[in-house]
């Protein structure tokens, strides 16, 4: 009896589907000559500088992006494990004479790349058909191969498939995202000298061009870079919120109190009367930073057909939101990123929303003026978010601020910075009356159904919640802390 090991069952895929190789076999898709002109360029501008750099194409096919990775390169190493495939790439980009073709498999031992050698990793649809232990084995060999502060980009379809040809059977592996941020996060490499090195995750978004053809949120793409580490038990603050603060367990915690898709306060409430104020109209986009899991985005989106792009540094958060957005076909993009560093060109939004986020910001000036150049002419942005008194804070409300690294103004000097970034028609309301009668209504709904949360999560769970809701008001009717309400535009 034949033993069907995972390369036997991916072999045997693509020689059925690379019989006659083309952009359609590729992609397996009908739309595939139109989504292959505009995705490639999309995907080209995701990559970090690589001029005269050695780049490394990993199951490369017929050479889709080979050759414009080739024109920017200082040499191409193009590899894939179909023959045919690998011969037509050459046929097609042969008279480049920076590309070295390779028919090789990436999960073979006998890889000739050696340690230290490279400076971008380029994958696309690659580890979708490989097992879990062949990624996480591929994976460790990337690291390896890179030199400190190189790249490894990869895009990946996950849940399901996108591509509407009929297959009699479907090996691929739609993993989560999260799947493969675990694995990634997870490895480190010692060198020689003792030094550790990880991968720093850049960035990790939704494809543009198949939210925006097929509103489909499922084709993911990761940029991770390899730097130093302090040796695998070192935690970035990203780390810290995806193990502490906003682990899985602890998302769908608060999503229980804020209800279904929310993790900020009053839920679908506030954010109905929040996104009301912004006379929102269809095919007008808007950037929500600190989208959570995407409550907001889906209402937006499915309601005034507006085209939204939710950000949010817990790789968790953006997960669920993907997962969320499953059969939803609205024009959602989601992406991992930290609003203080990722760059969006001038003038892309006509509506900045934020809740309950920009606390953990401290430089709020240098942002609120990256919103301002981000924003089209007669743009607006809202934001509610955590504020204090204007008086100095008790010890015990200091202590708090510090411990959680939040940084918090009184409403007035949050309206002011904006104003300072150069919006207009500022408005800075305080909204800690309302604030304090949400909590009073979320803390009594959960103590309603204690054993129902217990059962579900923990009683610890439980005690957390409740604690902190009380925590929450104490600080609120000591009048120390607020909540604000801020609303401005960007000048015509």
């Amino acid at each position: 009896m034949a033993v069907y090991t995972e390369r036997t069952i991916q072999s045997n895929y693509w020689k059925e589907h690379s019989v006659e190789p083309s952009v359609e076999a590729m992609m397996l898709d009908s739309q595939a000559s139109k989504l292959d002109l505009e995705e490639r360029p999309e995907i080209l501008g995701l990559l970090p500088p690589f001029k005269g750099k050695n780049v490394v194409e990993l199951g490369a096919g017929i050479g889709r992006f080979t050759g414009e990775l080739a024109k920017t390169a200082g040499h191409v190493v193009a590899m894939d494990f179909m023959e045919n495939l690998i011969k037509k790439n050459e046929d097609t980009h042969g008279h480049c004479g920076n590309i070295d073709f390779k028919c090789a498999d990436v999960t073979s031992p006998d890889l000739d790349i050696p340690d230290s050698s490279t400076d971008l990793v380029f994958s696309n649809w690659l580890l979708m058909y490989l097992s879990d232990e062949e990624v996480a084995t591929l994976t460790e060999r990337i690291m390896k191969w890179l030199r400190p502060g190189g790249y490894i980009f990869f895009r990946e379809s996950c849940f399901h498939q996108s591509g509407d040809h009929k297959r009699k059977n479907n090996p691929t592996h739609y993993r989560q995202p999260s799947d493969y941020t675990k694995i990634f996060e997870q490895t480190h490499v010692e060198e020689a000298d003792g030094s550790f090195y990880e991968f720093e995750l850049v960035g990790c978004k939704c494809v543009g061009t198949y939210v925006r053809n097929k509103r489909n949120q499922n084709q993911v793409c990761w940029l991770w870079k390899k730097v130093p580490s302090d040796g695998p038990a070192a935690k970035s603050f990203q780390k810290f919120l995806d193990t502490q603060q906003y682990t899985a367990t602890g998302i769908l915690r608060y999503e229980r109190i804020f209800g279904e898709g929310f993790v900020s306060t009053g839920g679908m409430e506030t954010t109905k009367e929040f996104v009301n104020m912004l006379d929102l109209k269809a095919g007008q986009r808007v950037l929500d930073v600190g989208c959570g899991i995407g409550g907001g985005d889906f209402y937006m989106a499915e309601e005034f057909d507006a085209e939204v792009v939710g950000i949010d540094l817990s790789v968790n958060m953006i997960s669920f939101a993907l997962e969320r957005s499953i059969g939803r076909k609205c024009a959602i993009e989601f992406e991992v990123g930290d609003c203080t560093k990722i760059n969006y060109p001038d003038a892309s939004f006509d509506v900045i929303y934020s809740r309950d986020t920009i606390l953990h910001i401290q430089d709020k000036p240098a942002l609120f003026s990256r919103f301002y150049k981000w924003l089209k002419p007669g743009g607006r942005v809202l934001i509610t978010d955590y504020c204090r008194a204007a008086k100095t804070p008790s010890e015990q409300f200091a202590a708090y601020i510090q411990q959680r690294g939040y940084d918090l103004h009184s409403v007035q000097t949050y309206g002011q910075m904006l104003q300072g970034a150069g919006f207009i028609d500022v408005v800075a309301e305080d909204r800690t009356d309302q604030f304090v009668e949400v909590l009073k209504r979320e803390l009594e709904v959960t103590e309603k159904a204690r054993d129902k949360f217990i059962s579900d999560f923990s009683e610890d769970d439980y005690n957390y919640i409740v604690s902190g809701w009380e925590s929450k008001l104490k600080r609120c009717s000591a009048d120390e802390q607020k909540w604000g309400l801020f609303v401005a535009h960007k000048p015509l």
